[in-house]
């Protein structure tokens, strides 16, 4: 069975319906091709205790879309019930358990197989988002099988682990928000420390995102001559919307009894061996965190602001310099490591010159280099908010017309 529509787009998370609104409002017909359930990951991917990060406002999509508490923080599981609802208001075509097996281009149209069937369509847009698979070292293998390894599109809450101490690897904000919940569990937890970024919650009173929305900060343009690799890279900032929202740096964490230790490198056994240059990192999570300030202040003198100073925002808290050159996860009773080491993408289905040497998508703010193939969803694609909710609403609205014109363009030259 075949079916052609105008647009294919894969995935219908957010990124993907947002399109499909910004697509139905330009009378295109498309369809949303989704391996699982609408926004599968937020339902099958997300541990129980996830809230997000940013405030409710912040995750908006365009049209029917509302929002009774702007300040709050939604649940995971919340946000996944939201995209249902969503998805209903717009009447968006979604196919669920359509799983994707290939894409290629024949004859002027793409050619999809999913769900047993064939899809034809003068346009595809890869939606399937940036969180795909959890980007775990190879050395990983080589750890002992009663070690258990948990990374955190499988974690399902601390009591679901081992007893015993857990090692979490990565100190973005998935590392440190699992690192606080596990040590609240009861198990001790140790923390090897990678790139980060020691963020307020709030600045001189207001919310963060405020004042970086405010401040153009999470606007700015994609840098023309930025390298992609360092972009897909960039640490999230240490926050936690659990709680009614917080910050939750290094010495918060060390507050409450989690042992920070450097970058993990690679395992002998039940050894790893550590970056004992501690003070490195947390030398430069300090430093993004001072630029990050500077934004904000500048913008601040700029508009007059009459807030209140907030030197405390500006110091740097009495963290450990160095730590060990190994850990020996047996003798320390570490029953558990949990990889929150980010995340890569994998394109297997994809039959087109558009990956760079590292596998990634190669696009210029979402235009590939195939007429009529896009991508939507990944961080930084167009601007710095491209990573967060609104700003894959935003790309959506900016890269639906684009599609028109491309569609428009088929037709003259079928003409």
């Amino acid at each position: 069975m075949s079916t052609a529509t105008n647009v294919l787009i894969l995935g219908a998370g957010q990124a993907g319906l947002a399109l499909s609104w910004s697509l139905s409002r330009r009378g295109i017909d498309h369809i949303l091709l989704e391996r699982g359930r609408v926004g599968e990951r937020w339902h099958s991917e997300r541990w129980p205790g996830l809230h997000l990060l940013t405030p409710n406002w912040m995750n908006r999509l365009p049209g029917p879309w509302s929002e009774d508490a702007p300040e709050d923080f939604m649940s995971a599981a919340a946000f996944a019930a939201r995209l249902e609802s969503y998805r209903a208001a717009l009447s968006a075509p979604v196919v669920t358990g359509c799983e994707v097996q290939s894409v290629t281009r024949e004859n002027g149209r793409f050619r999809i197989v999913a769900g047993g069937r064939q899809w034809f369509s003068r346009a595809v847009v890869i939606a399937t988002g940036a969180c795909d698979l959890p980007a775990v070292p190879v050395w990983a293998e080589g750890l002992p099988q009663e070690i258990t390894q948990v990374v955190p599109t499988r974690y399902q809450g601390a009591e679901a682990l081992p007893e015993g101490g857990a090692l979490v690897v990565g100190a973005s904000a998935t590392g440190v928000q699992l690192a606080a919940e596990i040590q609240a569990s009861g198990r001790p937890v140790t923390l090897a420390v990678g790139r980060h970024v020691r963020a307020p919650r709030r600045y001189r009173g207001c919310e963060v995102f405020e004042l970086l929305s405010q401040s153009g900060f999470l606007g700015a343009s994609r840098p023309e001559d930025a390298d992609p690799a360092h972009l897909m890279a960039l640490p999230s900032l240490q926050l936690t919307g659990s709680g009614g929202g917080g910050a939750l740096g290094l010495d918060h964490l060390r507050a409450m009894g989690v042992r920070l230790v450097g970058r993990a490198l690679r395992a002998e056994g039940a050894v790893l061996q550590l970056d004992p240059e501690l003070g490195a990192e947390i030398d430069a999570g300090e430093r993004r965190r001072r630029k990050l300030l500077t934004q904000l202040e500048t913008h601040l003198v700029a508009t007059g602001s009459l807030l209140p100073a907030d030197p405390e925002a500006w110091r740097a808290p009495d963290l450990p310099r160095s730590g060990p050159q190994s850990l020996d996860l047996s003798a320390q009773g570490i029953r558990t490591v949990v990889w929150a080491t980010g995340f890569r993408r994998s394109y297997p289905w994809l039959h087109l010159p558009v990956l760079n040497a590292a596998g990634e998508l190669d696009t210029n703010r979402g235009i590939t280099a195939v007429p009529g193939l896009y991508a939507l969803g990944l961080p930084f694609l167009r601007h710095r908010a491209s990573a967060f909710i609104h700003g894959v609403g935003r790309d959506a609205e900016d890269l639906a017309p684009i599609i028109a014109a491309g569609l428009r363009r088929g037709n003259q030259l079928a003409a």
